[in-house]
């Protein structure tokens, strides 16, 4: 019906081109447009003004001799006062736009090492960018941005780079491990050392209490028993506690079998022993 009225109408965001005759003779803006087809002018296409964008996937490799796949995410738009050149001019934009992508990726990542490409990407993006930007703006064209948005590498390599990282903190967690143990075990014979340096201390001092209530105990008895020496009472003395010392092994349930002499002459021979080896101890 627009036709027929000789109206047309443009949509937001879009601009059409007219032609007279076949000759390009100007951009209609959005909104309603007199078209007087008799005169021999028409609407050949409409051209959108909005911010698009192309997702190009290009396979290189890097200077490593990785093989990876580089996404790399182009928005673009036409120029303000520059429709014509951006519809007549190029007969597929977004392969044309790709093909120069391919281009500039593939003169710059091989230069990188795989590592390098990936802490680089940011350049690689500003390379793409300010290439796409000389080229497509002689055709009527705006690169708003260029993103790198992915960098695959093989899959093999991939496992790989993961084994690597893997093996590293492992390494570390064995070293932490074994510094953690070699603590323990510093800690552990620290310990040990205070607790025998503290049970000599214990013993001494249980000798000495022992030196003690036996003088003790032999001057008591010289004093009230006279006529005896105190060789004679330190022999009493050891006896009694030799046999209080076999009466609670013999109480035990789980004492072995002792054998102790049991003559009457072999009172003085384990009193003798008893007293040598206290005063060797």
């Amino acid at each position: 019906m627009g036709n027929l009225c000789c109206c047309v109408q443009v949509d937001q965001s879009t601009v059409a081109i007219r032609e007279q005759f076949g000759k390009f003779d100007s951009v209609l803006e959005p909104g309603c447009h007199c078209l007087p087809w008799i005169f021999g002018k028409r609407v050949v296409g409409h051209l959108t003004l909005r911010l698009q964008q192309l997702d190009v996937r290009c396979e290189t490799k890097t200077k490593d001799n990785v093989f990876v796949t580089v996404v790399a995410s182009i928005q673009y738009r036409p120029l303000a006062g520059k429709e014509s050149d951006a519809y007549y001019k190029l007969t597929n934009t977004r392969s044309q736009i790709q093909a120069y992508v391919f281009d500039v990726i593939r003169a710059s990542v091989p230069k990188l090492n795989l590592d390098d490409a990936f802490v680089q990407k940011n350049d690689i993006a500003k390379a793409v960018e300010d290439e796409l930007e000389k080229a497509m703006s002689a055709y009527g064209f705006e690169i708003v941005q260029t993103l790198i948005v992915d960098i695959e590498p093989d899959a093999h390599v991939k496992q790989a780079m993961n084994e690597i990282n893997a093996a590293a903190r492992m390494r570390v967690a064995a070293n932490e491990k074994a510094e953690a143990e070699k603590i323990v075990q510093i800690k552990r014979a620290e310990g040990e050392a205070e607790a025998k340096y503290l049970s000599g201390l214990g013993i001494a001092r249980q000798r000495q209490a022992i030196v003690d209530g036996l003088r003790d105990s032999v001057l008591g008895f010289s004093v009230n028993v006279p006529g005896t020496t105190a060789k004679d009472v330190m022999d009493m003395v050891l006896i009694t506690q030799y046999f209080d010392t076999m009466k609670e092994i013999g109480a035990s349930s789980k004492s072995s079998a002792v054998f102790i002499p049991h003559g009457p002459g072999a009172v003085r021979d384990i009193a003798t022993q008893i007293r040598d080896g206290l005063l060797q101890g």
